[in-house]
C-alpha cells in the first residue's frame, strides 16, 4: 500500500518533467532561432503567356569564365560604371581575371571562383511593363525614386545600383513590398517568376548600366568551408549569429535567418550589402566569399548532428537546457523518490 501511495505522488513530477523536456524539444528542433524570417504566399504577378516565353528563351546561362585573356568583340568595348568600387583585383568588380564583351558590351566577368553576369538587354521591354506594374508605384515610372509624403528620397533611387542589388530584391521577395512603410522588408515567396525577375532586372539597368552583374557561385561543393567557417565567425556571425539562425538588432531590425537562403542570394549579399548589412567588396576576395557560401549552403544549411539531436544548432542554449532537464531534473526525482520512501 505504502509503494502504491509513493507511487502516485511522483506521478505528477514526472509529467511536469515530460511536458518539459516535449516543450524543449519542439522548440529546439524547429530548426530557427533568432529572428525568423517571415514566409508568406503571394500571388505570381500574371503575365502575358507570349511575352513570358519569349522572355524565357533570352535568357542564357552566365557566361563560361575561365582563366584566359579579355574577349573583346569590338575596339569600343568598355565597362559600366561601378556601383561599389574597389580596386582589389577579383572582388566583384570589373577588374576581374576575365571579362567577356559582346557587340561591345560586358556581359561576364570573374574567375574561377565566382562568374558575373547580367540578364539579355533583350528583356529589357518586357521589364519594363512588369516594373510599371509591380515597381513604379513607389520606385517612380524612370527608377530614380519618387517622394512619400513629401519627403525626398523616400523610396530609393534604382538607377545605376547594378544587376545584382535588383535580382536579389526581387528574387528573395523582399519586394515588391507587401507594406512599403515596414521598417524591414520581409522575406516571402516571390511574387516574381524568375523569368520576371531577370526580366525587370534588365530594364532598370538599361536604363544607367552599372555593376556588380548577378553572382554565379563556382564548384561549390569543393569549397574549402574551413575558411569559409573562420570568415563566417570573423564577419557574419556578430548579427547573424555563430549559428546562422539569425538575431534581433536595433530599432525593430534584425539579421535573417541563413538556413533557407540560395547560394546565389548569399553572395548577392555580401556584395551588395542589403538593409542594415554592410557591403564586402574590397575586404573580401571572390575565393573568400566562395568560402563563405560553402559554408552557409553546406554545414550551416545541412549540418551534421554526431550526438542524434541538432537542438536547433543553438549550441549552449540547447544543450544547457537538456543538462539541466536530465540532470537537476532526474536528480530532483531521485530524491523525491528517496525522501519519499524514508
Amino acid at each position: 500500500m505504502t509503494n502504491t501511495s509513493s507511487l502516485r505522488r511522483l506521478v505528477l513530477p514526472v509529467l511536469v518533467l515530460m511536458l518539459a523536456a516535449l516543450s524543449g524539444l519542439v522548440l529546439f528542433t524547429g530548426g530557427s532561432s533568432g529572428a525568423a524570417d517571415t514566409t508568406t504566399t503571394t500571388d505570381v504577378v500574371a503575365a502575358d503567356t507570349v511575352a513570358e516565353a519569349n522572355a524565357q528563351a533570352l535568357i542564357s546561362p552566365a557566361p563560361v569564365i575561365s582563366p584566359a585573356p579579355d574577349s573583346k568583340s569590338s575596339t569600343t568595348s568598355k565597362s559600366p560604371k561601378v556601383a561599389y568600387q574597389t580596386t582589389v583585383k577579383n572582388a566583384g568588380t570589373p577588374n576581374s581575371s576575365v571579362r567577356v564583351f559582346r557587340d561591345g558590351n560586358l556581359v561576364g566577368y570573374g574567375n574561377r571562383d565566382i562568374s558575373y553576369w547580367t540578364p539579355n538587354k533583350k528583356l529589357a521591354p518586357f521589364g519594363e511593363a512588369l516594373y510599371q506594374q509591380n515597381c513604379a508605384s513607389c520606385h517612380g515610372n524612370n527608377a530614380d525614386g519618387v517622394p512619400a509624403d513629401g519627403t525626398p528620397g523616400a523610396f530609393p533611387n534604382l538607377r545605376g545600383l547594378g544587376p545584382a542589388t535588383i535580382d536579389f530584391w526581387i528574387e528573395s521577395g523582399r519586394m515588391p513590398a507587401a507594406n512599403p512603410r515596414e521598417v524591414q522588408a520581409i522575406r516571402k515567396n516571390p511574387r516574381l517568376t524568375h523569368t520576371q525577375a531577370l526580366a525587370v532586372v534588365a530594364y532598370v539597368n538599361s536604363l544607367s548600366p552599372a555593376t556588380p552583374y548577378i553572382p554565379r557561385v563556382n564548384r561549390l561543393a569543393s569549397s574549402d568551408t574551413s575558411d569559409g567557417f573562420a570568415l563566417f565567425a570573423l564577419n557574419c556571425a556578430a548579427c547573424h549569429t555563430i549559428t546562422g539562425g539569425g538575431d534581433a538588432l536595433a530599432d525593430n531590425t534584425y539579421a535573417p535567418s541563413l538556413r533557407n537562403i540560395p547560394a546565389t542570394q548569399v553572395a548577392e549579399a555580401i556584395r551588395t550589402g542589403p538593409g542594415n548589412m554592410p557591403r564586402f567588396t574590397g575586404n573580401l576576395t571572390d575565393a573568400q566569399v566562395r568560402n563563405i557560401v560553402g559554408y552557409v549552403s553546406i554545414n550551416i544549411q545541412h549540418p551534421v548532428n554526431p550526438g542524434g539531436f541538432g537542438l536547433g544548432g543553438l549550441g549552449p542554449v540547447a544543450e544547457g537546457f537538456i543538462a539541466l532537464l536530465l540532470g537537476v531534473g532526474v536528480l530532483a526525482l531521485v530524491g523525491f523518490w528517496i525522501g519519499d520512501r524514508t
